[in-house]
């Protein structure tokens, strides 16, 4: 009888539950204000993973809020040019920007670190800096001069090295080019002799067609085609050591976040992530299609040679060094980060490297 009893309560416990989760659901939504904000991106709506992230962000904002907060995206120039997008967050123009940190690095050098420190560690390790290695917190602690706070927004993997209308063998084949390379490697760069330039992406292909530039760097082939750098240069050279992980940031003013109601909160910080789980893997899905057309259109694939690399390893650590001499605010994140790249370099080293390695190596034999 009780047994009876307890079923019979239990089911109409279970439809008072849907009865009172569709009820609440709207009482909720219609008890929580409106919002709308702005969010400027310094990519141009052409590239579709990189804009579209902002696009993906809004609309899950929208779903979770039953439309009561809004996220309008505003691709590069529509209010701000692309790499004025700090400034523009910073101020309080928008309340929202998607960018790359390290365009900013003349602000101050640690603006490299959310976007990623060349030759440092790849996309998952870079991740795993961020959100377990005291990463977001010390960018975070930083980013309060600036009046903003950021959260990781996507990000491409390992980038290509760029496209050039000569080969490049060694060093010597790189001094007195005209570079666009992004953010804080031109820095390192200008140590070797290379003039780099710091173009956004919209822009690069015209520069490069009217050789105001002799070379550029973007993301990858999925990308690199869309903006369509192969009608203009001929090789094309990897790894962008400069970008082993490349990681997108969306900043928020200060004032704009601290008078956003907490379940806005929670939805901004959840909507970020599911644009950074979306992003790389679509670029690991579109680069491998879009490699094979631009060779077949006639693309030269080449690998800059390790008498380019060992050279640019070193410059990177000793001008590294030297900032940390003299700036306490790019040592304390260097450290950390530099710290953490060691542990997770001997882990890669034991199991994914050496499953990746004989994975390719099969691979290229057609098993």
């Amino acid at each position: 009888m009780k047994r009876r009893k307890f079923i019979k309560t239990a089911g109409v416990g279970a439809a008072g539950v849907a009865a009172i989760s569709t009820v609440a659901s709207p009482a909720i939504a219609q008890s929580m204000p409106e919002v709308k904000w702005r969010l400027t991106s310094s990519f141009p709506k052409s590239l579709d993973t990189l804009y579209g992230g902002s696009e993906l962000f809004a609309k899950i904002i929208a779903e979770m809020s039953d439309n009561k907060f809004q996220v309008r995206p505003f691709a590069a120039g529509e209010i701000v040019p692309g790499l004025q997008v700090a400034d523009a967050v910073q101020n309080g123009t928008v309340e929202a920007g998607q960018t790359a940190a390290y365009y900013y690095f003349g602000k101050h050098p640690n603006f490299v670190f959310e976007t990623g420190l060349p030759f440092s560690m790849n996309q998952r390790q870079y991740y795993a800096w961020l959100e377990f290695g005291g990463g977001h917190e010390l960018i975070n602690e930083f980013y309060k001069e600036y009046n903003f706070r950021s959260f990781t927004f996507g990000g491409t993997g390992c980038q290509m090295g760029g496209w050039f209308r000569k080969e490049i063998k060694t060093m010597d084949d790189m001094k007195g080019l005209k570079f666009r390379v992004g953010g804080f490697a031109g820095l390192i760069l200008t140590r070797l002799g290379v003039v780099p330039q710091q173009i956004a992406g919209g822009d690069i292909y015209p520069a490069l067609e009217k050789g105001t530039i002799d070379a550029c760097e973007w993301v990858g082939p999925y990308d690199d085609e869309k903006l369509g750098f192969n009608k203009v240069a001929k090789y094309y050279y990897y790894p962008g050591w400069w970008e082993g992980a490349s990681v997108g940031s969306l900043y928020i003013n200060n004032d704009a976040w601290a008078k956003l109601p907490k379940p806005y909160q929670a939805m901004v910080e959840a909507a970020a992530g599911r644009v950074t789980s979306w992003m790389v893997p679509k670029y690991d899905a579109g680069n491998p299609p879009a490699l094979r057309r631009l060779v077949a259109a006639g693309t030269e694939l080449r690998p800059f040679p390790r008498a380019v690399l060992e050279p640019c390893f070193l410059e990177s650590y000793k001008y590294y060094d030297e900032l940390s001499a003299k700036d306490p605010k790019f040592k304390k994140i260097y450290d950390s980060l530099k710290s953490f790249r060691s542990d997770e370099n001997l882990w890669f080293r034991v199991a994914e490297n050496t499953f990746d390695n004989f994975n390719f190596s099969m691979s290229a034999q057609g098993r």
